[in-house]
This record gives C-alpha cells, structure tokens and sequence, in this order.
C-alpha cells in the first residue's frame, strides 16, 4: 500500500501493560513497511511523553485504560478492548479513539484498523457498532451525533496557527510534534468545520470564537 505521508512510514507508539501482549503487538508494527515502531510503553505516565517525543502518528493500545490517561487528539489511537458498551464506546471516541477492536482481533485486523486511524477514519467492531445503533438509533444523523468529537484544545492551537498564516512545518516547530501529526490535525479540523480549505476552516473559527481577533 501507498504511503499516505509522501514517502515516511506511518509511526506507531504500542502501549499494553502486558509484556506478552506488549511483544506480539510489536511485532505486528515491525511486520509492515509502511509502518515504524516509535516507541513502547507498559507505563500509563510514559505514554503521553513517548507520543510527544516520537511524534507518533498512531497509538496502538492495549487497554482502555491506557487511551484515557493520552492528551486528547495527540494522537489517533487504536484501541484494544472488551468494552464495548455504547456509552463507553462514545466517550472513547470523543477522546481521541479514532479504532476500536476485540483485543483477539488477528494482525490483519490491527494493520487495517491503524491505516483507517492514520487516514482520520473511524473503525468499530461489528458488536460496538450494534451497540452504538441500539442506543443512538439507526439512522445516519443520530450516529454521526454519537461520534462527533468536539474541537480539542490541540487543534484550537493548530488552528490559530493557521489563522497567523504559519505552514505545516512551522506548527510542527512551534508545538514540538511531527508534521505527520499536523497534517493529521489539519485534516481533522476541516472535517470538524465542514471546511474545504484552511482558508475557510480559519472563517468558520472566527465566526465561532475559537480564534480571538
């Protein structure tokens, strides 16, 4: 498959508090030429800080518990759980969770799931996604409302940046991350605006009070 970063491989930052799982999960990561092993953590505390200093474009996490102690949007994250309630489910993917999968789900799976995560897509297993229908409602609107996520405070950052005229590069300067992780960034607040352009993504966020004039 194509790399999606113009030649750079895809960086994964694994997190699982299992050494066992930790191991297998790395070796998923170091099975793909697309994708680089960043970094790996057992530690809640370190996770956030290997994101930040790797510039990880991906988590891959083993447990939900590891995903709520990530800065929201510092990353996509894939996540590896047996919840699968709705209610969880949701709030996970207003957090940050942009994948969500049985922790059984085979290599296949988890490669797939990272590319979607990587590509700002939203991925659920069958059953979480038959929850979130039971208790949303089938139709489109009543879903897309369940996954929603809000504009993060990194992205209002990405975003005033963009309002002060600066590049991909210039961004990923200033806020010490990859451009990888600001192109992603970017990507995410158009489609949170329901912007075309970063033109039009700054308009609406001035409209909105998200960017001081």
């Amino acid at each position: 498959m194509t790399k999606r970063n113009g030649g750079g491989s895809i960086r994964v930052v694994v997190a699982a508090t299992s050494a066992v799982r930790r191991t297998g999960l790395e070796a998923i990561v170091r099975s793909q030429p697309d994708f680089q092993l960043a970094a790996s953590t057992g530690t809640i505390a370190h996770l956030s800080t290997s994101v930040a200093r790797t510039g990880a474009d991906v988590v891959l996490a083993d447990a939900d518990s590891l995903a709520r102690h990530l800065e929201p949007a510092l990353s996509a994250i894939v996540l590896l759980t047996d919840a699968v309630d709705a209610r969880v489910i949701s709030r996970l993917l207003k957090t940050g969770v942009r994948a969500v999968l049985p922790r059984e789900s085979d290599a296949d799976e988890i490669v797939a799931a990272i590319y979607a995560a990587y590509g700002g897509q939203v991925l659920l297993s069958a059953e979480a996604a038959e929850n979130l229908a039971a208790v949303y409602g089938d139709s489109e609107a009543e879903l897309d409302d369940a996954l929603v996520e809000e504009i993060t405070p990194r992205e209002i950052e990405v975003l005033r940046l963009l309002a002060g005229g600066l590049l991909n590069k210039d961004i990923a300067s200033r806020l010490n991350i990859s451009d990888h992780t600001v192109k992603f960034h970017v990507s995410s607040i158009l489609e949170k605006l329901g912007a075309a352009t970063r033109t039009e993504a700054v308009t609406i966020g001035i409209r909105r009070g998200l960017i001081p004039i």
